[in-house]
């Protein structure tokens, strides 16, 4: 039997249509990180992301490094990303406006603000409301996190997580 491209292009679709493997692509779009700082961010078991992980490397879509007993996890082509980028600006335009679809990243944003890096206040991540994973408001001002577990820690205990503002 012959492969076809559209075939090759089903089977990326398929390793990709896991929520969890577009987080973990997300979390290494821009550097590299051992399964144990990947456990933190998704707040995930260490063998769940191992399954995750091997998933994505037999496929050629992360590749390893190993620096003593640290093995990093990094993605093989970036281009990756902007597929998965679009498919966000393809969401972001089907449920613009619409009242009935709730904490979708970006709901009302202009494009400036949309495209903007964000700082994760949990693990310090730059992230825009376009890469992140989610977001929430605290006393009216957006947050931006590039997991689902740094959100998570960050609902739970707010105040550690912001710097007290100033006075002059």
């Amino acid at each position: 039997m012959q492969l076809t491209i559209f075939d090759l292009h089903a089977d990326i679709f398929k390793i990709l249509a896991n929520p969890k493997r577009l987080e973990i692509i997300h979390l290494i779009r821009d550097r590299e990180l051992t399964v144990s700082e990947l456990e933190e961010m998704l707040d995930m078991r260490q063998a769940n992301i191992s399954q995750h992980l091997m998933v994505l490397r037999d496929n050629h879509l992360v590749k390893t490094r190993r620096e003593g007993t640290h093995i990093f996890y990094s993605l093989t082509d970036s281009k990756i990303l902007k597929a998965s980028d679009l498919v966000r600006e393809v969401l972001q335009n089907k449920f613009k406006g619409a009242k009935h679809v709730t904490g979708l990243i970006g709901d009302d944003m202009n494009l400036e603000d949309y495209l903007r890096e964000y700082k994760d206040p949990v693990c310090g991540m730059m992230v825009s409301a376009k890469t992140a994973a989610d977001s929430a408001k605290v006393s009216g001002k957006n947050y931006f996190f590039c997991a689902r577990g740094c959100k998570e820690r960050f609902i739970k205990e707010p105040a550690k997580y912001l710097k007290p503002v100033m006075s002059s």
